[in-house]
């Protein structure tokens, strides 16, 4: 019988990466306006190969592009890539179709919620203010609490530990199936891939369950738990 749901995050209930490339070009815009010579594609391209190597949450990224663009980091250029980029997010980072419609019937039919997201706490927390979601789940965990990313056990366990229930009434949600499927996988979690929010072109996902949109989660945890006579 599921008794719980826990969610990946990013790309799971908010289009992370939509609102990553959006942010991106409005910082790029802010920059080019205060004088940056170079062409948007080139810079966006730039930027992300920076992520690549530092990591999608990086927080100063902007300044090691600058750096290695014109030798130093201009205040004035870094200021208009910091707002732009902000400006931009703040319009982007939403929910997808039907997530809060769907977290608000899981709670009202009695499941435990949760998150396991791969993103530093602040960050992760910050998006969950922004979206409204920071009292819609009973544990958070990150990884900060860890200093590990799925498919690592030690968030599972964390995550197990907190619910107090054997793993296989804890159904997995997230859209990376070698971190999210895997991680959960090994730990006897029952995983359903969020098809709506691969990046990457995923084939085989190897979850138990696909999914197009959010709200299938219900559809299926009510399979799950007649067939068990819950």
């Amino acid at each position: 019988m599921i008794r719980a749901v826990l969610f990946d995050l990013d790309n799971t209930l908010t289009d992370f990466m939509k609102m990553k490339e959006a942010s991106i070009l409005g910082a790029i815009d802010g920059m080019i306006d205060m004088g940056l010579q170079l062409d948007v594609r080139v810079a966006r391209d730039r930027i992300f190969a920076i992520y690549d190597r530092v990591g999608i949450e990086y927080q100063n990224v902007f300044d090691i592009f600058l750096k290695e663009e014109l030798g130093e980091v201009s205040p004035g250029i870094l200021a208009a890539a910091i707002v732009g980029y902000r400006r931009v997010r703040d319009t982007y980072l939403v929910l997808y179709p039907h997530v809060r419609y769907t977290l608000t019937e899981l709670l009202r039919r009695g499941l435990r919620l949760a998150v396991l997201s791969d993103a530093p706490a602040l960050q992760a927390w910050l998006r969950l203010h922004y979206l409204a979601l920071h009292h819609i789940f009973e544990f958070v965990v990150t990884f900060d609490d860890t200093g590990e990313r799925k498919p690592s056990p030690a968030g599972f366990h964390k995550v197990l530990d907190f619910l107090g229930m054997p793993p296989g009434e804890i159904l997995m949600v997230g859209d990376w199936p070698e971190r999210d499927m895997v991680g959960a996988a090994r730990l006897g979690l029952p995983t359903v891939f969020a098809r709506y929010g691969d990046t990457k072109g995923v084939t085989e996902s190897g979850a138990d369950y696909e999914i197009d949109d959010v709200k299938e989660l219900l559809g299926i945890i009510e399979r799950l738990n007649a067939r068990e006579g819950g």
